[in-house]
């Protein structure tokens, strides 16, 4: 019995979760942007647990980064872009998260793919793409692994270099946007953050 549970334990896994939704004001714009969370006892990450905020624009971004470091593995489609796309409507706001799951979970199974260090400090850091870009080309005062290590800790900040507006990015007209901060969450939003709900959404790759 003990072998058995010993055999369990070490046995390798990685769970990702996208959720809680967020509408995030930036000047006159505005854009959505999701909780990435990753826990897993695998060697190939430098933190066992690790939560980040990515938008779908972010998401291309990696789909192509690592279609061209990767040319002989056909990579998984995220999610077609979507014109009006709306933070109320929930039924698109489920069906994203869960294209953009099903994308990094397949990603995730692949070790030639976690080899990338622009994988990794996608889901584990909180610089933007630029400043990921500069990292990986060893352009920055920290490494990789520095830059993971002290994500959240205010170290290594995530600078405010504003992404390119993809076409879920909304002209912000409204008077009613003056004086809001940044990442100020939907007041009223169908798709709340409620853990419960979340849950249900989070299929992990242990599962799959």
């Amino acid at each position: 019995m003990d072998s058995v549970l010993d055999n369990f334990t070490k046995t390798e896994f990685i769970s990702i979760c996208v959720q809680n939704p967020r509408l995030v004001k930036e000047d006159w714009q505005t854009h959505v942007d999701y909780e990435i969370c990753l826990h897993s006892n695998s060697m190939c990450f430098r933190k066992a647990a690790s939560c980040v905020r990515r938008r779908y624009s972010e998401f291309v971004w990696l789909r192509h980064s690592l279609e061209q470091n990767a040319l002989i593995i056909e990579l998984p489609k995220l999610p077609p872009r979507i014109p009006f796309f709306s933070l109320r409507n929930t039924e698109q706001v489920i069906q994203r998260m869960k294209g953009m799951q099903a994308f990094l979970e397949i990603v995730l199974q692949s070790p030639l793919l976690l080899s990338d260090s622009r994988l990794h400090l996608f889901l584990q850091s909180e610089l933007s793409i630029t400043k990921i870009e500069k990292c990986v080309r060893g352009r920055t005062r920290y490494t990789v692994a520095e830059a993971i290590q002290r994500s959240n800790s205010g170290y290594i900040s995530r600078l405010g270099d504003k992404a390119s507006c993809d076409s879920d990015c909304h002209s912000d007209t409204s008077s009613s946007g003056f004086g809001q901060s940044v990442d100020t969450p939907l007041q009223g939003s169908p798709v709340s953050s409620n853990p419960l709900r979340d849950a249900e959404l989070c299929s992990c790759l242990s599962e799959s």
